[in-house]
């Protein structure tokens, strides 16, 4: 493995039941390049993003790879949910129902779990929301199953339909039902940040799911 890339701890936190959570960077050497942030695992039953976050760090690491743009990881935001495989965090919240929207509502959900008490309520989200406010990001990529689209907030539309080239996903504007508090309103819709959910399979093997989006990775990274 070579020791020529850095991946930087940019920051941590330990969950409720003592999971951590990290903000890792990998800077370019470009004078100009942007910041993109590839986000995992917002709910825990979706490990998906973990697996593809990591591969792509691995990959970065193992073949010393350089690029255009300055790129940041969240493989896993939501580790007390993804250790049980539960769609809420420790709390039993949503945790992309629980971001400071204008539309943000106190509910509780069909399966049981809920937007939280507030805006913004969750360990998780507060350093998701100080990190959204502290970096300037050009761009956003997360991932999410498995519906197999890519949803797409804000100015992201050209991504979308590039990223639907690659992967063979539909883009799908509309997720199909009501979403408060969201992701993707927090940052797409009222923050103006392209912002991309890529909703990807729950049917096809590491080896395979790896193959159908690697090249998402390296065409956000050059964006």
């Amino acid at each position: 493995m070579s020791t020529d890339v850095v991946i930087n701890i940019e920051e941590r936190i330990n969950t409720l039941n003592n999971n951590e959570v990290l903000f890792l960077s990998h800077k370019s050497k470009e004078v100009n390049a942007k910041n993109i942030l590839f986000l995992g695992v917002m709910h825990g039953e979706e490990p998906q993003g973990d697996f593809l976050i990591t591969k792509f760090i691995i990959q970065i690491m193992n073949y010393n790879l350089e690029f255009k743009n300055n790129l940041f990881f969240i493989p896993c935001l939501n580790p007390d949910g993804k250790s049980i495989c539960s769609r809420g965090n420790a709390n039993n919240v949503d945790l992309n129902r629980n971001f400071p929207t204008k539309n943000y509502e106190v509910t509780t959900f069909d399966d049981g779990t809920t937007s939280g008490a507030s805006k913004s309520s969750e360990l998780e989200t507060k350093f998701l929301v100080n990190i959204i406010e502290k970096y300037k990001f050009d761009a956003i990529l997360s991932i999410h199953a498995p519906f197999e689209i890519v949803n797409f907030d804000g100015d992201a539309l050209d991504i979308a339909n590039d990223i639907s080239k690659i992967t063979s996903y539909p883009v799908q504007a509309d997720i199909g039902y009501p979403t408060p508090g969201s992701f993707g309103t927090y940052c797409g819709i009222e923050r103006n940040i392209p912002t991309i959910t890529l909703e990807v399979s729950k049917n096809l093997s590491d080896d395979e799911l790896w193959e159908q989006n690697k090249d998402v990775f390296t065409y956000l990274a050059n964006l």
